[in-house]
């Protein structure tokens, strides 16, 4: 047998060894006893363990000659030959390999396989079908930017599952409605989350929006139309569409799910409590209600029954849209906490379920589209602490008329909310890293080069405009100096009023323009929509000849009527509607 340097050498048996780097002496007995093992006839002490020089004792330049401390492992051959067993420790090892081997590549393989299998059942659709395309997000001083998701839930009734668990069986085949509207905002520094709901009874008007699949264009509406209704006008991406035109919150992501995903997931991820002050049956004897049927105090639900808790609005509070919003609220923080606890998350059992059944359950944007996509979605969502998350839901009024039990954007509240989102300003109350809007560097023409159209948006679905209001306020302009602002007749209801630029050469020209009416930097905003300076004046400022210091003053402030629930908070418990207990 040659020998090659120490820790090299190669056998018979073993063609190559040295050239593929196996260190020999593996397949010596005593491998790791150190010299004094069994085959070590003179060696005694602690023995290197590949051969080496000992700690003084034997130079270790020849491994059969060295004692002591310096013995090569295994120690030296008895009379030049080797133990009976090595051959059958050799041919063990070797199978040892080749099964270690195999199972690699076998779990490598089933992994991708099942990766496969996964990424198959996602479901993908446009992001978008409206025609205005959404603004580029503004990155805070780090160059973080924030994370927008809308969550749809579908009232569809297009299978067996759904047609048993949603009833209604008028309505089997029919459009699906976007009965769950939640804006999940995650801050850009991902120290805060906040999530606004959408009643699903609240009435705008509807953007253009063009089936994908089969072309269909869905024109404006020109009266108002219930939101829920806009996800049977081509699909998810038209509800993505409606909010945008809305809110002016830019969204990067949407996820859908239906009755039968909801029941699924909410099997996987296993019991969320929840709290009722009576006991509760959501049935009158008219048959409305959700069925649900709880007893007074805390109750653990999951699978049908969480979809009835979700769906309830007969049992709870007023029997609103409104209470069931809550009711939402309070069973997504309840679901975040039991989630953060890590029990349910450490059984592999029971992630696989959660995976199958989130995969298969969800309707994603084709940016999200991927099992990868959505567990990096889902690390970046467990940065935020619990109490940091905040549930809120859209201000709102009461229609009156034709329009009573309708629901509204609250003039000035709604668009308060929806500012601080797009803001990224917390809407727990506590500091943000965010710093405040700087001056532009880009010196501002004088006020009587600077042209200024002034649009009237005081009018909202609810209020008609201040007659003659951007004439009024163009005015103000001329005495500040800005002659060549003038009056359009453009209607453009905004709840805030803000001044619009097209590009980074007007923007010093637009915060000058806002200074001259006391009006905060923070309104001051880059739009496509515009071709120069362009003053909108909102419903915040229907009247009067000074911008009011308390709109500006309530930006940082979430308005009381948004109802904002925090995370942590456990304490709550559900009113129970008068008629709906046992």
């Amino acid at each position: 047998m040659e020998q090659s340097t120490r820790g090299q050498r190669t056998r018979q048996r073993v063609p190559h060894a040295g050239e593929l780097g196996w260190d020999d002496s593996l397949y010596e007995d005593g491998a790791g006893k150190g010299a004094g093992g069994p085959d070590d006839a003179s060696g005694t002490g602690d023995g290197a363990a590949n051969g080496g020089t000992g700690s003084g004792n034997g130079s270790g330049s020849d491994p059969a000659a060295g004692s002591g401390d310096g013995a090569r492992r295994g120690g030296p051959r008895r009379n030049g030959a080797r133990p009976r067993n090595r051959r059958g420790k050799r041919r063990i090892l070797r199978w040892v390999s080749a099964v270690l081997a195999l199972l690699i590549l076998g779990t490598a393989g089933a992994g991708y396989l099942y990766y496969r299998h996964l990424n198959g059942k996602i479901k993908k659709e446009d992001l978008t079908l409206g025609d205005k395309p959404m603004a580029d997000h503004k990155a805070n001083s780090a160059g973080q930017t924030p994370l927008n998701i809308l969550l749809i839930g579908s009232d569809a009734r297009d299978s067996k599952a759904n047609q048993k668990l949603g009833g209604a069986k008028e309505t089997f085949g029919g459009l699906p409605l976007a009965d769950v509207q939640m804006l999940l905002h995650v801050s850009a520094d991902r120290s805060n989350m906040s999530v606004v709901s959408m009643p699903r009874d609240t009435m705008l008007k509807m953007p253009k929006c063009t089936d994908p699949e089969t072309g269909k264009v869905y024109p404006a509406s020109t009266v108002n139309v219930q939101t829920n209704e806009s996800l049977g006008r081509g699909g998810p991406g038209c509800t993505v569409a409606t909010w945008y035109e809305l809110t002016g919150i830019t969204i990067d992501h949407f996820m859908m799910i239906d009755f039968a995903g909801v029941v699924s997931m909410a099997d996987a991820i296993g019991g969320v409590p929840v709290c009722v002050r009576e006991n509760v049956h959501s049935r009158n004897a008219e048959g409305k209600g959700s069925g649900l049927k709880l007893e007074k105090g805390e109750n653990v639900i999951q699978g049908e029954e969480a979809l009835q808790w979700l769906r309830t609005r007969y049992g709870f509070e007023d029997g609103s849209d409104l209470a069931r919003t809550h009711a939402q609220h309070m069973y997504m923080n309840s679901m975040v906490r039991e989630l953060r606890k890590g029990a349910k998350l450490t059984d592999p059992g029971k992630l696989m379920n959660l995976a199958e059944a989130a995969t298969e359950a969800l309707t994603v944007d084709k940016e999200l589209g991927g099992v990868d996509k959505l567990y990096d979605l889902a690390e970046e969502l467990k940065q935020v602490p619990t109490n940091r998350i905040t549930m809120a839901t859209m201000p709102n009024v009461y229609g009156e008329g034709s329009e009573s039990g309708r629901v509204f954007p609250k003039p000035g509240d709604a668009e308060q909310l929806f500012g601080m989102v797009r803001d990224d300003v917390p809407l727990d109350g506590k500091a943000s890293k965010r710093k405040p809007p700087a001056e532009s560097k880009d010196p501002a023409a004088a006020p009587a080069e600077t042209g200024v159209l002034v649009r009237n948006g005081t009018g909202s679905d609810t209020q008609a405009p201040t007659p003659q209001r951007a004439t009024a306020v163009a005015g103000l302009l001329n005495a500040e100096g800005y002659t060549k602002a003038v009056a359009d007749g453009t209607p453009d209801a905004t709840a805030r009023t803000e001044v619009l630029f097209p590009g980074a050469d007007l923007e010093g020209d637009a915060q000058a323009v806002a200074k001259s009416l006391g009006i905060p930097l923070s309104s001051v905003k880059k739009s496509t929509d515009v071709s120069g300076v362009t003053l909108v004046v909102g419903a915040d400022w229907r009247t009067g000849d000074t911008y009011p210091k308390s709109a500006a003053k309530d930006e940082g402030k979430t308005p009381d009527t948004a109802r904002a629930l925090n995370g942590a908070d456990d304490t709550e418990c559900m009113e129970i509607q008068p008629g709906f207990t046992f």
